[in-house]
């Protein structure tokens, strides 16, 4: 059986430095049908530990009748992960915020009158009672068990966004813990968020850090994101609140590993504030943790979901139910690298880069400390000087370097001299142009088989059979090796370096296309939808299924699908007019067997609802970023209605890109754009 614990600095698995990287995804906001395949794509993303929320109003929305049917099986949720090969880490609140009405509490326990998330004798009965429903359906599926579970959260944010601080604070942190344990959830990680001044009861405290704050109340720019500085402060001073450098957190960092459980792998916009994440934002934002010396990358969200229906109210976070934010009604799509409906993003694609590096080398990450010049910037402000780091571990590392700012605009160091000290020995590299937005890392002294790289100007992705090492860069690479090196060495584009995946079969490849490929338990897919050749190293003894090869290009045979996708056509037209909103009929003709097809829709206005058949399916707050919709949860429907209210010019909104305003108002659906998506067998 595996065994897992941890150290003051990182993870241990089976007696051996682990780098894991984790992804959220909330069972309850997805279709169950779907589970198996969600967490098929989170394993080709890299992720190896998936966590999710047990929200209490999705199971107890009326006092006693507990709900885990359909979408809400947490006992079947559980088994897919054993089945997929992923760990999993429960989340139990029993408050847990996640954007849920009443940060997931039921609305009987809220009036009450009972103290909630304090100590009161009637709320820590309440809990206990819920945790007990809990284990019901995840007994069996612990670690010790053979199941998937290795890890449980006590509450969220406690003493940061409510709740009790101080003795107080952490009395009650250690009192949910002990019911959890009394109760029957035995796990080797108990973790409790540890940034804003939240008490953790000395369990394992988990960061965060988002790239903006959707839930600030400006609506203006804000100021430069600090997750983009390299330091040894872990807080997120944006979480919430505002601390200063070195305040805010409760616990003695020295005596634990970094690891993060909500470094934002997108952002769910609120009505007020509406930024949209982008693939270089987050991974930026990530390659900083990790230079930082985080040896743990958890996103939230990592999957996108849709609230379920409420039987007495709707279930998002909004101002009627004492929240300072409204958000959509259904969708949960978070611009997640995996987004609302399971498509793939550009987002999934740029983490991948760091998830493939950490699945080879993340085991010696591990034990590199950070160091962080004393000249480095400490300050977000500061867009002047290049921000770098150093991991080593006296013999070898990785030179970090960030210089990219969401939203601002970074200083040029043309022909700049980057250099490491590793044990007072200085590892210089060739003059570079360092230009704003550029982040990456570079080796120092790595071994590869028997020889030794010096420096590179390139970034390791991966290893392909112990013998052929990948890097990728936009640079040139300039490998400088102590000595000859007897190992293949692949360098890639960063374009190609994003579209590359690693399979196993007899032996391990390297596929390159760009699209999605996904191995399952029964073989390796690929999720067409753009008809592109593939490339694969080495060449394999059979064909991909469904290809056909077309050339040798370096060291990659290049091989062409034999179909075409299916063809989707789509129409729309407007059905009614008024001054609340514009409704919008859109046809949809399918020609072919599609696994999924999704509309792009191109609107302008406040916000959007769908319909299917009267009944509302989904929705969307304006970002100018487009509106994507699958149509596969829906079975392929030929007649949708769309409703889209307008955006008065003189709202008080934050929008990084605003529609075009006619007669100071916007409202109407300027373009659909159809695609469809076949999922294919290659091996």
């Amino acid at each position: 059986m595996t065994e897992l614990s941890f150290n003051s600095t990182h993870m241990i698995k089976d007696g051996k430095p682990w780098f894991p990287t984790m992804g959220e995804l909330h069972y309850s906001r997805y279709p169950k049908e779907y589970w198996k395949e969600a967490l098929f794509k989170m394993k080709a993303g890299g992720i190896q530990i998936v966590s999710s929320y047990v929200i209490w109003i999705h199971h107890e929305e009326i006092k006693g009748e507990y709900d885990f049917s359909g979408n809400r099986d947490l006992r079947y949720f559980l088994e897919c992960c054993k089945e997929c090969g992923i760990y999993m880490f429960l989340r139990i609140g029993p408050w847990c915020h996640a954007e849920v009405r009443n940060g997931g509490f039921p609305d009987w326990l809220k009036s009450s009158g009972i103290n909630i998330r304090t100590n009161d004798k009637r709320y820590l009965d309440e809990v206990r009672k819920y945790y007990a429903e809990i284990y019901k359906h995840a007994k069996g599926h612990f670690l010790k068990d053979g199941g998937a579970v290795i890890g449980v959260q006590i509450e969220n944010e406690f003493g940061h966004c409510g709740g009790l601080s101080g003795e107080e604070g952490e009395l009650h942190m250690k009192t949910l813990y002990e019911a959890a344990r009394e109760i029957g959830f035995d796990v080797p990680i108990y973790t409790a968020t540890g940034w804003g001044g939240a008490v953790t009861g000395g369990l394992l405290p988990v960061m965060g850090g988002y790239c903006e704050a959707p839930w600030d109340q400006r609506t203006t720019e804000i100021e430069p994101s600090g997750n983009y500085i390299f330091t040894y402060e872990r807080n997120d001073h944006n979480i919430g609140s505002d601390y200063g450098i070195g305040e805010g957190i409760t616990f003695d960092p020295t005596k634990f590993p970094y690891f993060t459980a909500e470094l934002g792998g997108g952002l769910q916009i609120t009505h007020h504030r509406r930024p949209v994440a982008y693939a270089e934002d987050i991974g930026a934002m990530s390659l900083a943790k990790m230079g930082s010396g985080c040896n743990l990358l958890g996103y939230y969200m990592y999957h996108g979901g849709t609230n379920p229906k409420g039987r007495l109210t709707t279930l998002q976070e909004s101002r009627e139910s004492d929240y300072l934010n409204d958000l959509p009604e259904m969708s949960y799509d978070f611009r997640a690298p995996i987004r609302e409906y399971g498509q793939i993003s550009d987002i999934f694609k740029e983490l991948k880069l760091l998830t493939m590096f950490l699945d080879d080398f993340g085991s010696g990450l591990c034990e590199m400390p950070a160091y962080i010049p004393k000249s480095n910037p400490i300050q977000p402000t500061n867009l002047s000087d290049l921000r770098t780091s150093v991991r080593h571990n006296g013999e070898s590392g990785y030179l970090f370097v960030n210089n990219y700012q969401r939203r601002y605009k970074m200083a040029e160091h043309l022909s700049a001299m980057l250099s490491a000290k590793i044990n007072g020995k200085t590892i210089s590299f060739p003059k570079t142009d360092i230009k704003n937005r550029d982040y990456c890392f570079f080796p120092l002294n790595m071994k590869i088989k028997n020889a030794v790289l010096k420096s590179a100007l390139a970034t390791p992705l991966c290893k392909i059979n112990e013998d052929a090492f990948v890097f990728y860069t936009d640079r040139e690479p300039q490998y400088c090796f102590e000595s000859e090196c007897d190992a293949k060495i692949i360098t890639l584009s960063k374009a190609e370096a994003k579209n590359a995946y690693r399979i196993t079969l007899d032996k391990q490849y390297l596929i390159i296309s760009e699209d999605a490929v996904v191995t399952e338990n029964d073989g390796v897919y690929i999720y067409l939808q753009s008809n592109s050749e593939i490339k694969i190293y080495p060449e394999p003894a059979k064909a991909p299924k469904g290809h056909n090869k077309t050339a040798t290009v370096g060291d990659f045979t290049v091989w062409a699908p034999e179909k075409q996708l299916p063809t989707v056509f789509c129409s729309f037209g407007m059905l009614e007019k008024s001054d609340g909103y514009t409704s919008f009929e859109i046809n949809i003709a399918y020609k072919g067997e599609a696994d999924d097809c999704f509309l792009n829709v191109d609107y302008d206005g406040d916000m959007a609802k769908l319909y299917l058949n009267d009944e509302q399916i989904g929705d969307s707050f304006y970002t100018g970023a487009g509106w994507e919709i699958g149509l596969k949860q829906f079975e392929f429907p030929e007649k949708l209605r769309a409703d889209i209210y307008p955006l008065d010019e003189e709202a008080d909104v934050f929008l990084e890109k605003r529609p075009e305003f006619i007669d100071g108002r916007a409202c109407r659906i300027n373009s659909i754009i159809v695609y469809s998506e076949k999922k294919i067998r290659i091996f």
